[in-house]
């Protein structure tokens, strides 16, 4: 498979995506969000283990029993390895979920991510026999990884809560515009990048897309599970499900794109997870906003009844 090269100004474009979405997302959050974590830890805890111990695990025991080929692994582990996505919050409002742990999750796991998605994605890239040599061969030191993690999640985190708090009509007014244009660039930019190794994804796509579907599916499952195994309300729960589904393959596009150019198959895994969890993620919250509202217009019948 073809390397997927990009240059220099390409890359910085992507890396500046990557922190205008987390920038827009972060002008929200407070530091409240974070210490709601420590006073209402359950549904945030719950959340964070199944994505980022749950999640990596099961990818890496799949990956193994399936035998899945070493590249589409390490792509699938390399996602799994990734905080969630920053559309999960957005995605969680419009299935009328608990968008306060929602938001409260993204905070941390975002800042989590700076320590566990490259501590992961070596631990369970070695774990897996099929993925260890491949692993080895585009090996990278780990202070390579944290530094990108830092500078398109954890810096615009915290510039975007600093603005946040200092011009709070800006940050409320700009909401909507920047959940809107970071997906229609993201998506634009996915779109370019894959458009110019058209020929290369299509040798993979069959295979890709399937196993693209089923471990999205998985996500959403493993947080599905958590949440009632903890015992969480339903919106708690389904906060939780939509994080865990929803990953940021944005981050690991960046890295891949920065790191391993020559990783074809890694990256066509992370760019067809870029769309898909959008496509999944927003049937789910439609389908959890239908039930809802019927769910209200039965208990209204009843009540005139």
């Amino acid at each position: 498979m073809d390397s997927f090269q990009m240059s220099p100004a390409a890359l910085l474009a992507l890396n500046a995506v990557l922190a205008f979405m987390m920038f827009g997302v972060s002008l929200g959050l407070r530091p409240s969000d974070f210490s709601n974590v420590l006073r209402r830890p359950v549904a945030p805890v719950t959340g964070l283990v199944a994505q980022f111990m749950l999640l990596p695990a099961i990818t890496c025991l799949a990956t193994w029993a399936l035998d899945v080929s070493p590249g589409l692994a390490l792509g699938m582990i390399l996602v799994s390895c990734c905080p969630g996505g920053s559309f999960s919050n957005v995605m969680t409002w419009i299935g009328r979920a608990n968008v306060a742990t929602s938001v409260s999750m993204t905070a941390v796991s975002s800042l989590a991510a700076v320590v566990m998605t490259p501590f992961n994605f070596a631990l369970y890239g070695h774990l897996n026999p099929n993925t260890r040599d491949t692993l080895q061969a585009i090996a990278l030191p780990a202070e390579n990884m944290v530094l990108i993690v830092v500078l398109v999640l954890a810096l615009p985190m915290l510039l975007g809560m600093i603005i946040g708090a200092r011009f709070p009509d800006f940050a409320r007014n700009s909401d909507r515009f920047f959940r809107t244009a970071s997906l229609g660039v993201f998506l634009l930019f996915v779109a370019v990048s894959f458009s110019k190794h058209w020929e290369t994804a299509l040798q993979v796509a069959g295979s890709v897309l399937l196993l693209v579907i089923a471990h999205n599916a998985l996500a959403f499952v493993i947080g599905d599970v958590s949440g009632r195994l903890a015992r969480l309300p339903v919106g708690d729960r389904r906060a939780v499900t939509m994080e865990v589904g929803i990953q940021n393959s944005g981050l690991a596009l960046a890295i891949l794109f920065t790191f391993y150019p020559s990783a074809g198959e890694m990256l066509v895994v992370a760019g067809f997870w870029g769309v898909w969890h959008l496509v999944s993620g927003l049937s789910l919250a439609g389908y959890w906003n239908f039930t809802n509202r019927r769910a209200q217009q039965e208990v209204a019948q009843a009540d005139l009844a």
